[in-house]
């Protein structure tokens, strides 16, 4: 029979602690915020703001008026309606929640902060490798906090599972298997749009003119202008966690196999295999769009033990155990992460302390996604950084 452990047990016999925080901000703390973005991921936010709270809605900007109208309803009323953004950030708030397409992330967040608001900005927190470096003089010049959307860094199991890795009880990690599979055929049943209702000239923004779409409005991070597909999408958040938990953040090269099987109106590939390289360890992905089953997860392989996690949970699998199929330690998710993660936010906003996501981390993992889509679009591979001619 296999060696069984407790998760307190193991993480005292590895010398390790869990660093999640559960405090909760008092009755007379109660932060006042703006909302930007209010479609989908937003509702999200607020839900899971409402529980690490107490927060105040006090205004809302979206291109589109039901979304607008919902955050209101939600705000009891008392939240000013806006079509413009500017007209959020310069209120008395505290901070700004934003959850825009991705080629609106930047922009945005630096405004938010010239105004000297707080923000907790939705991944990708770029929409190219060029915008990282903007975000992060805009944030370390200033005094304002900024959590990046990567939840995971405040989820519990995420933090324990990551001490354990750090610690040391895999033995050398040289390979991190990550995959999420969505079916988009099944999951999506949007509300036709009313365009007398929004403004798709203000929501395209720096993007490219172009007719209204319906697809793109709903789909927009799966066309370029908008968005960059799977891979800053879903793979952006189990990036963010092998760089947290290898303590390395920049591949070497990557290559990405991709096309369009089933969404062939889309831009971005739906079906896709890729592949980083790190100076100590490899990273590789796989996911598809049309098809659900194991939804999403990773894997860091060591020469010791095998750690496999996904939002539901961890377990440890050890090389001398590894017949039974049992792990020697089970660790479940007793709560959604990005509460603790907007908790997370709203602590650093009173401390004035980094916060779990800082801006780099973001911009780490974007990028990684940005590189594995050069590699798409040139040759399926690529050198990082670039390599010149001579």
């Amino acid at each position: 029979m296999p060696f069984q452990s407790t998760r307190r047990s193991f993480l005292i016999a590895s010398g390790l602690t869990a660093l999640a925080s559960t405090k909760v901000l008092g009755a007379n703390d109660t932060l006042r915020i703006g909302v930007i973005g209010a479609g989908g991921r937003m509702k999200t936010l607020l839900d899971c703001a409402d529980k690490a709270g107490p927060v105040q809605i006090i205004a809302v900007a979206d291109v589109y008026g039901p979304h607008r109208d919902a955050v209101k309803e939600l705000s009891n009323g008392t939240a000013t309606t806006h079509i413009d953004y500017h007209e959020v950030v310069e209120k008395d708030i505290d901070a700004v929640l934003i959850a825009t397409p991705n080629h609106w992330h930047v922009r945005m967040a630096i405004d938010a902060l010239t105004a000297g608001k707080d923000v907790y900005l939705e991944k990708p927190v770029t929409h190219t490798i060029e915008e990282g470096a903007t975000l992060a003089q805009a944030v370390r010049s200033r005094k304002q906090i900024l959590q990046c959307g990567m939840q995971q860094r405040s989820w519990a199991h995420f933090r324990d599972a990551v001490d354990l890795i750090q610690g040391g009880a895999l033995g050398q990690v040289t390979q991190v298997r990550t995959y999420w599979w969505q079916n988009y055929q099944r999951d999506w049943a949007a509300k036709p749009v009313d365009t007398q209702l929004l403004d798709w000239k203000l929501w395209l923004g720096a993007a490219p003119d172009q007719p209204f779409s319906e697809e793109k409005f709903y789909h927009w991070r799966w066309f370029w202008n908008f968005g960059g597909g799977a891979m800053t999408d879903l793979f952006t958040h189990w990036i963010d966690v092998a760089h947290w938990a290898m303590n390395s953040d920049t591949p070497r090269e990557a290559q990405m196999l991709a096309h369009k099987y089933i969404f062939k109106q889309w831009e971005c590939p739906d079906t896709i295999q890729a592949a980083l390289h790190y100076p100590e360890f490899d990273v590789v992905y796989e996911g598809m769009m049309s098809s659900s089953i194991d939804d999403g997860g990773l894997e860091f392989r060591g020469t010791e033990a095998t750690l496999k996690i996904d939002r539901s949970g961890f377990a440890v699998y050890r090389e001398d155990v590894q017949r039974t199929q049992n792990p020697v330690l089970n660790e479940d998710s007793f709560q959604d992460g990005t509460i603790t993660h907007m908790r997370n936010f709203f602590e650093c906003i009173k401390t004035r302390r980094e916060p779990n996501a800082p801006v780099e981390t973001g911009i780490a993992c974007a990028r990684a996604g940005h590189i594995a889509n050069l590699a798409y679009h040139r040759t399926g591979q690529i050198a990082w950084p670039p390599k010149t001619a001579a």
